[in-house]
């Protein structure tokens, strides 16, 4: 059964229906929609990953102008959130790239960790958030856009891997290296050992 207009509120489609009647009716009233939804959290991930409020304003402001570009052929095999957080991280991910000089590959071979950590090992007793906030900042943007993408957007390593244009092999040695990265220079900030 079709419900109209007048039966229902638009903001409480899902973001699928959402997306097919913006494409059924041509209307951009219906990105807006997505817009207001989303604009926070990317705006925190923007945030996250360049620490600049302006500047994540404005990366934020060029991501729903790229998502609305690239929203026509937007397959749907993917949530929406889940699409526009790759697009997200992607689009960060670039500009540190490019404006920072932040090729992942040399900075990786400058920043290198011993690799004497393994993952199995019991847990850190002491472990605070914020701390771990802190050593985050200090790892490579993609490192943490990484493990952003895979521990708290929880999206697939297939996900990660397409919005970083990186295979899945990539991206779990990638995942490996940064989540021995941040236990090596967490222990070595705070620990007590």
């Amino acid at each position: 059964m079709m419900l109209t207009m007048k039966n229902e509120s638009i903001e409480l489609l899902k973001d699928d229906e959402v997306i097919s009647r913006m494409r059924a009716e041509n209307s951009t009233k219906y990105f807006e929609i997505l817009y207001n939804r989303y604009h926070h959290k990317v705006l925190d991930k923007c945030y996250s990953l360049v620490r600049n409020r302006s500047l994540a304003e404005e990366l934020a402001a060029e991501v729903f102008s790229k998502a609305f570009e690239k929203l026509p052929s937007f397959r749907q095999l993917s949530s929406f959130s889940s699409w526009l957080y790759s697009i997200t991280y992607n689009h960060c991910i670039d500009y540190l790239r490019e404006k920072k000089n932040l090729h992942y590959p040399k900075w990786t071979s400058e920043n290198t960790i011993p690799e004497i950590i393994d993952e199995t090992e019991e847990p850190i007793e002491d472990f605070n958030y914020e701390n771990l906030l802190l050593i985050l900042d200090l790892i490579h943007a993609e490192e943490k856009a990484l493990l952003l993408m895979k521990y708290q957007d929880d999206l697939s390593l297939k996900q990660i891997g397409s919005a970083l244009r990186i295979s899945e092999d990539a991206v779990k040695m990638r995942l490996k290296r940064a989540r021995t990265r941040v236990i090596y220079l967490y222990l070595q900030k705070y620990s007590n050992r």
